[in-house]
Parts: C-alpha cells; sequence; structure tokens
C-alpha cells in the first residue's frame, strides 16, 4: 500500500513532465538548502536566478508556474525574501497585473474583428519579407504610445486565430467551432508537412512583432515603464524625452528594421519560410466564406469591436487612466453592445491572461530576492567607480546583462536611483547626469531582448496559448532573437559610447 501510494504521489509531482525534469526541481529544491547554510545568501540568490530562468526555458516540458512556485515558496521558508518584500514589490508592479488581468480579456473580446483585419494583411500582401516588415514596423509604432503587454496581445491573438482557422479546417472540423487545436492526431498526414511549415512562417512573425515592440518602446516616455520612471526621475516631458534618446533610439529603430528585411532574404535564425499554398488557400476560403455568411448581428458586432479598438487606442494615447482599467472598460463596452452576457463567455476571456499573471508574481519574487540579496549591488558599484569616459558604455553592457536575466523596470529602478544620489551629491554634472539616464534606458530596452525573461512581451509570448502551438520554446526564441540582440544591442552601444 505505502509504495502504491508512494508511486502516486511521484507520479502526481509536475503531472506529465519528464523523470529527469522532476528529479532536476528536487534537486534544486534540496540544492539551494545546502548552498544557501554552506557559502551564504548571494551564491544561493544567484543559483536561485539560474533555476528559474532553466524552468522558463523547459516552459513547453511543463509550465513555469509551478515550478518556478516551488522555488519561491522554498526562498520565503529559508527567509531569502519576506512575504512584505514580495507584496511590496507586487504593490509598485500593480498596474502591469491590472493589465493582465483587464486589457489581455479585452483584446480577446476583438478577436473576430483582430482575425478580420490580419487576414486581409496576411493574405494581401504576398511578399513575405513586407509581411514580416509591417508586422515589426506596427508592433513599433504601436508600442511608442501603447503598452507593449498589450500589443503582443493583439499580435498573439491573430496568430491563435489563423492558426485555429488552417487545424480545424484540415483536421474536418467545422472553423467556427471550438476543437482541440493542440493534438494533431486527428489530422491527415498530407497536411503535416503544411503544418510545419505554417508554424514556422507565423513563429518568424511573432518574434518580428514581439521584437518591434523593444524597437518602438524605447522611443517615447509612454513605451515602457522604466521610460516613465526614467523621465520623471529628469523632469523630462514627452517631446524632450523623444529628443533626449533619439540619437540611440531611432538608428536602433532603422538597424532594427533593416535586420528584419535581410533576416527573412537571407533566411536566417529559423525566419523567411513562406505561407504555404495550401493555407493560404484555407485562410482565403474561410475569409470568402465568413464575409457572405456574416449576419447582421455579426456585423454590427465587429462595429462596435471596431469602435472600442478606437476609444482604446485614444484612451491609451491620452492616458486617461491606468492600462488595465482602460481594459475593464473595453470589455463592459463590447459584451453590453454584443449580446455576451453569461458568465462563462466572460470566463473564457481570461483563461489566456491568468496563467501569465500568476507567474509573473513568481517572477517578482525572484525580484524580491534580487533586491533583499542585493545581487546586482557589486556590478552597480564597479560601473561607477570607472572614469567618466567609460561609464555610459558600461552602464548600458551592464543593465543590459542584467535586464536579460531580472526585471527591466526593477534594474532600471535600481540604476537611476543610484545614478541620481551621485549627482545630488556632486560626483557629476547634469550632462553626464542625463547621458547615463539615457544609458540606463536603452540598456534595459534593447539588449534584454535576448532571453524571454528579458522583456514582459517576450514572457507573455512564450507562456502564450499560441508558443505550444507554433513550436516556439525557450531556446528557439533565444536563437531567433540573436539577430536582433546583436544589431540592436551593438548599435545602441556604440551609440550610448561616442554619440552622445
Amino acid at each position: 500500500m505505502s509504495g502504491s501510494m508512494t508511486q502516486a504521489f511521484a507520479q502526481n509531482f509536475l503531472g506529465h513532465s519528464p523523470r529527469w525534469y522532476k528529479a532536476t526541481i528536487v534537486g534544486f529544491l534540496i540544492l539551494n538548502a545546502v548552498v544557501l547554510f554552506s557559502i551564504g545568501p548571494v551564491a544561493a540568490g544567484w543559483l536561485l536566478v539560474i533555476e528559474f530562468i532553466f524552468t522558463l526555458a523547459m516552459a513547453l516540458k511543463c509550465y513555469p508556474l509551478m515550478p518556478g512556485g516551488l522555488l519561491l515558496v522554498e526562498a520565503l521558508l529559508l527567509k531569502m525574501t519576506t512575504p512584505q518584500a514580495l507584496y511590496d514589490e507586487l504593490v509598485h508592479n500593480f498596474p502591469v497585473i491590472l493589465l493582465l488581468m483587464f486589457m489581455v480579456a479585452g483584446i480577446y473580446f476583438m478577436k473576430d474583428l483582430l482575425l478580420f483585419l490580419f487576414s486581409r494583411l496576411l493574405l494581401g500582401v504576398r511578399s513575405k519579407a513586407v509581411l514580416a516588415l509591417m508586422f515589426c514596423f506596427l508592433s513599433a509604432f504601436l508600442s511608442a504610445f501603447l503598452d507593449a503587454l498589450t500589443v503582443t496581445a493583439v499580435i498573439i491573438s491573430a496568430g491563435v486565430g489563423f492558426y485555429s482557422v488552417y487545424h480545424r479546417v484540415a483536421s474536418g472540423n467545422d472553423p467556427r467551432k471550438d476543437s482541440e487545436i493542440a493534438d494533431d492526431e486527428n489530422l491527415p498526414k498530407l497536411h503535416h508537412d503544411d503544418l510545419e511549415q505554417f508554424r514556422a512562417f507565423l513563429r518568424s512573425l511573432l518574434m518580428h512583432g514581439a521584437v518591434g515592440t523593444a524597437l518602438g518602446g524605447v522611443c517615447t516616455l509612454v513605451g515602457e515603464p522604466q521610460n516613465l520612471l526614467i523621465g520623471h526621475e529628469m523632469g523630462w516631458h514627452f517631446g524632450e524625452f523623444f529628443t533626449k534618446v533619439s540619437p540611440v533610439s531611432l538608428p536602433v529603430l532603422a538597424a532594427g528594421l533593416v535586420t528584419c528585411v535581410l533576416l527573412e532574404k537571407l533566411r536566417w535564425f529559423g525566419y523567411g519560410t513562406l505561407l504555404p499554398d495550401n493555407v493560404r488557400g484555407v485562410l482565403a476560403n474561410y475569409a470568402a466564406e465568413d464575409n457572405a455568411e456574416r449576419t447582421p448581428r455579426q456585423r454590427a458586432a465587429l462595429l462596435v469591436q471596431g469602435a472600442a479598438a478606437l476609444i482604446l487606442i485614444a484612451c491609451l494615447a491620452m492616458h486617461v487612466a491606468e492600462v488595465g482599467l482602460i481594459g475593464l472598460m473595453v470589455i463592459v463596452l463590447i459584451t453590453a453592445f454584443t449580446g455576451i452576457t453569461d458568465e462563462h463567455r466572460l470566463g473564457s476571456a481570461f483563461k489566456e491572461a491568468m496563467p501569465f499573471t500568476a507567474l509573473l508574481v513568481v517572477f517578482f519574487a525572484v525580484v524580491a530576492v534580487i533586491h533583499d540579496q542585493q545581487l546586482f549591488a557589486p556590478l552597480i558599484q564597479w560601473v561607477l567607480a570607472l572614469p567618466v569616459e567609460q561609464q555610459p558604455g558600461m552602464l548600458f553592457i551592464a543593465n543590459g546583462l542584467l535586464s536579460a536575466i531580472s526585471d527591466n523596470v526593477f534594474v532600471a529602478t535600481i540604476y537611476i536611483t543610484e545614478v541620481k544620489q551621485a549627482f545630488l551629491a556632486g560626483h557629476m554634472s547634469r550632462e553626464h547626469f542625463e547621458t547615463l539616464a539615457i544609458a540606463i534606458n536603452t540598456g534595459t530596452n534593447l539588449p534584454s531582448v535576448a532571453t524571454p525573461n528579458g522583456q514582459a512581451a517576450f514572457l507573455f509570448l512564450l507562456t502564450s496559448a499560441i508558443a505550444p502551438l507554433v513550436r516556439l520554446s525557450y531556446g528557439r526564441m533565444v536563437w531567433m532573437a540573436v539577430p536582433y540582440t546583436v544589431v540592436m544591442g551593438g548599435l545602441g552601444w556604440y551609440a550610448v559610447s561616442y554619440w552622445l
């Protein structure tokens, strides 16, 4: 009896994850305590960061919330951080949590409109390079004024829509009715090659769009949360922020768009895959049938979604309220005027966002450990001790490295606070202070595209419903981000070092 119960517990632990993965997580939990009591909290803190990144990298084996959550529960029990420190971190980042809870659900109710618009774009533009450039540029432009997570949610919603239509048609199901799209068992073998090519096609567009959010987000005061923080500390308004950062942001934006086209033309790093003709035919037939069969109620619903989208853009551009509250307004408007009144249909909209919201809370617990154990302090002190002419470039690199493994808002907060204290103490001029602030802003925005945990938009994409469908793993995201990381990071560093 005891043997069967032990086996049952072992099977239940992390569910269908491979046995080696389960053993690795158990090993982590044991190792953390050993390192903490034998070497010290700093070593244990860095080990925890590495382990959490491992759970993100293995997201397709097991959703990171469970193994990552176990690691952080242990960190709390071992007093590497405190519940209060975690709570303070959550309060500080509450606008992001609010955004995920309501804005992503709001985008869900626009999926018919998004599928309608993006299908016109996808079917109307034959050149993959031009299509990729449009995805990247539109994401950059929107992210300069809207939140990157909102833009990413739109891209993900469109991607899921395209994938589900083709998968259901190829499997012999009604594309307008819910069915299992993660299972290929009912898919005829003759469609498998087309599906793999379609996955590669969607992966490249999703990555171009995600990178675009970083290219545009760095440019303006409202593009990223850390921009607003740095602008507030420096006393810069919208136009002044854009002007100050433009010697770095605009050349990098141009280089990023050129990189997008070159990657598609050269077909490097997993880019360049074309839309299969069979898939194009299925999507074109679906669009034509959808237009022909659309009822007056459905047309009215599209008009309501379009009006809500315009209201959303206007409210976000004018910052009339926190982004999450605007998302809640969108939910209310669309559901009230499109006949959605039952709780079940409302609940479906929150399925996408809530797992990632919970994972983000675990991520902020990692940030609390980093803060409490002062893991970044030695690097900060080392950079500020360098000769003045070397500080901007090294600050850019240091911010990029730390942002690639931690929260870029947290990294920016620490650095801008330390630099401002040095300025107020009379250790640097105002001009040098501004140069360092630009280095911090661009350093936390540009090189951090190297890893999914470096950008919230990338992490959201990795843990979204579309990632397992198109086989977009952590390792594949890192590989596909390499050319962008080199171009954006390299040119950003050069601009910060020599053009400011």
